[in-house]
C-alpha cells in the first residue's frame, strides 16, 4: 500500500522536466525602425497602395486575396492530388495508430486460450521396472494481465505519442501551406514570364522596323553600313532574350503539373496572366504575440519539445520498479466431458516487482541522451521562431521596398518611352545621329523588361508576406485538414 501511494505522488509530480518557452519580441514589433503602415501607389497593373493593417489576422486562406477564381481552383486542384500532401496525411494517420497503440497499455490484456494435448510419459518403478502412460489433457481459460502506471511511464509514453500527432498534424498543416505558396508563386511567376515574352516580341517588332528604316536611309546614301550592322545586333541580342524566356515559361508549366499531381505531358491548364490576378489593397497583420501560434511550423516545432520532455520523464521513470499483475482462470481435464466440470477449475494469481539494480549504466546513458534531445529540440524551437519573424521582417520590408520600386521602374519606363519616340522621330528627320537612337532603344528595353519584373516582384513578396504569417490556415472546421480542403471561414479585406 505504501509503494502505491509512493507511486500515485511520484506520478502526480511526473518526471518531464518544465517547458518554459522563450517570449517573442513584444511591443518591438517586426523590425527595427518605424513599422510601414502604407505602400506607395504608382499607375498601371498592380501599381495601387497597400494598406498594411496591424492588429487583424486572416480570415479566409491567403491566397484569396488575390481575387482569382482560376488561382482557387488550382490551389484546390493541388491540395486533392498533390502527392507531398498525401505522405503528410499518411504520416499523421500513422502517429495516430502508434498513438491508439500505447493508449492500450491503460487497460487490461485479456486474452482465452483453448488447447488439447496427447502425452505420453514413463514412471521407473523402485524395482527397476518401468511403466509409461499414455493420457489426453484438454485446457480452456482466460487470462488478464495489467500493468499499474504507478510510476506514470505509461502515461508518459502516452504523453509523448499524441505530441507527435500533434506535431504530424501541423505538419500537414505546413505542407498546405507550403504547397499552396509554390502554386500561388508558380502561377505569378508564369504569368510575369509571359509578360516579359510579349514585351520582348513587341520590342523585336519595333526593331525590325528601325532595322527597315535604317536600311532604307543606308540605300539612300543618308547612313553608312556600320549604323545597319548595329541595329542587326540589337535586333538579334531582343530575339536571343527569347529562348530563355520560353524556358523558363516551361519550367513554370511543369512545376505547375507536378504541385497537381499530374505529368508534365498531362497538363494543358490555361495559361496565367498578371491581368487576372489582383494586388491586394488591405494586408491583415497580426501582432507579434499572435504569430507563433499562426504559424505550424512553430506550432510543430513546440510539440516536438513536449514530446522530447515525454522521453526525459520516460527515462527518470526506468530507473523506478514495474509491477505486474496477472490472473488466470480456466479449466484441465483428460477428458473433453470433464473439462468444464467444477472439478477441473484451476486459476492463479500473480504480481511481480522489478527494480532495476545494474545495467552496466545504460540507464544513466539513455536519461542522458533524451536529456539531450530535450536541449536540441528547444533551441531548433528558437531556430524556427526567429525564422518565422525573420520572414515576416524581410517580406514586410520588401512589399514597402516593391511599391517603391515599381514606382520609380514606372517613372524610368515613362521616361524612356518618351526619349525613345524622340530619338525616333529626330532620326527619321535627320536632326540626331544612329547612336543617340540605338542608345534610346537599349534604355526603353532594359526599363521595360525591369518595370515587368518589379510588377512580379510585388505580387510574389506579397504572397510571402500572407505566407509567412500563417496563411490563415487555423480557420478550418475540419482539425488536421487543411484549411483549402475543408472550406473557409468568413470573408476578408481585399
Amino acid at each position: 500500500m505504501g509503494l502505491l501511494v509512493l507511486g500515485a505522488s511520484l506520478s502526480a509530480c511526473g518526471f518531464e522536466p518544465p517547458i518554459h518557452l522563450p517570449a517573442g519580441p513584444g511591443k518591438d514589433g517586426y523590425t527595427a525602425g518605424p513599422a510601414p503602415h502604407e505602400t506607395a501607389a504608382s499607375m498601371g497593373k498592380g501599381g495601387g497602395a497597400q494598406m498594411l493593417e496591424y492588429g487583424k489576422n486572416l480570415h479566409q486562406a491567403w491566397w484569396h486575396l488575390f481575387h482569382s477564381p482560376r488561382l482557387d481552383a488550382l490551389v484546390k486542384q493541388a491540395m486533392a492530388h498533390n502527392p507531398t500532401l498525401d505522405m503528410a496525411r499518411a504520416q499523421l494517420h500513422q502517429a495516430e495508430a502508434v498513438a491508439a497503440i500505447d493508449a492500450s497499455v491503460f487497460y487490461p490484456q485479456v486474452s482465452a486460450n483453448l488447447g488439447a494435448q496427447r502425452a505420453k510419459s514413463v514412471v521407473q518403478s523402485g524395482g527397476g521396472k518401468s511403466t509409461s502412460y499414455t493420457y489426453s489433457l484438454f485446457t480452456g481459460g482466460v487470462g488478464v494481465s495489467y500493468y499499474p502506471d504507478i510510476f506514470g511511464v505509461n502515461r508518459l509514453v502516452y504523453q509523448g505519442s499524441e505530441a507527435q500527432v500533434e506535431y504530424q498534424r501541423y505538419q500537414l498543416e505546413a505542407a498546405g501551406l507550403s504547397l499552396s505558396g509554390n502554386v500561388v508563386a508558380a502561377a505569378i511567376g508564369e504569368a510575369a514570364v509571359r509578360a516579359q515574352i510579349d514585351a520582348t516580341r513587341q520590342i523585336i517588332r519595333q526593331e525590325r522596323q528601325l532595322l527597315k528604316l535604317t536600311q532604307t536611309q543606308y540605300k539612300a546614301g543618308s547612313v553608312s553600313q556600320l549604323n545597319v550592322i548595329n541595329q542587326q545586333a540589337q535586333l538579334a541580342s531582343s530575339e536571343a532574350m527569347l529562348p530563355p524566356l520560353m524556358q523558363q515559361l516551361a519550367v513554370y508549366r511543369h512545376e505547375m503539373a507536378i504541385l497537381v499531381g499530374a505529368y508534365p505531358s498531362q497538363w494543358h491548364g490555361k495559361p496565367f496572366t498578371l491581368a487576372e490576378l489582383h494586388l491586394p489593397k488591405r494586408i491583415p497583420l497580426s501582432l507579434p504575440s499572435e504569430l507563433v501560434k499562426q504559424r505550424p511550423d512553430v506550432q510543430a516545432a513546440e510539440r516536438q519539445i513536449r514530446y522530447a520532455a515525454a522521453l526525459v520523464g520516460e527515462s527518470r521513470a526506468e530507473f523506478f520498479p514495474t509491477l505486474q499483475l496477472t490472473g488466470n482462470f480456466g479449466y484441465a481435464s483428460n477428458a473433453t466431458r470433464l473439462l468444464f466440470s467444477p472439478a477441473s477449475t484451476v486459476w492463479s494469481l500473480a504480481a511481480s516487482l522489478v527494480q532495476p539494480i545494474f545495467e552496466g549504466g545504460k540507464l544513466n546513458a539513455q536519461e542522458r541522451e533524451a536529456k539531450a534531445v530535450f536541449e536540441g529540440e528547444f533551441a531548433n524551437y528558437r531556430v524556427t521562431v526567429l525564422g518565422a519573424f525573420q520572414q515576416v521582417a524581410n517580406a514586410l520590408r520588401a512589399v514597402q521596398n516593391d511599391a517603391d520600386a515599381l514606382s520609380a521602374q514606372r517613372t524610368a519606363l515613362d521616361d524612356a518611352r518618351q526619349a525613345l519616340d524622340l530619338a525616333e522621330y529626330q532620326y527619321r528627320t535627320g536632326a540626331t545621329d544612329y547612336l543617340s537612337l540605338l542608345a534610346s532603344e537599349v534604355q526603353y528595353n532594359d526599363a521595360k523588361i525591369a518595370y515587368l519584373k518589379a510588377q512580379a516582384q510585388r505580387y510574389q513578396d506579397t504572397a510571402s508576406l500572407l505566407l509567412a504569417l500563417g496563411g490563415g490556415w487555423w480557420h478550418q472546421p475540419v482539425k488536421g485538414v487543411p484549411a483549402s480542403m475543408a472550406g473557409t471561414a468568413g470573408g476578408a479585406s481585399s
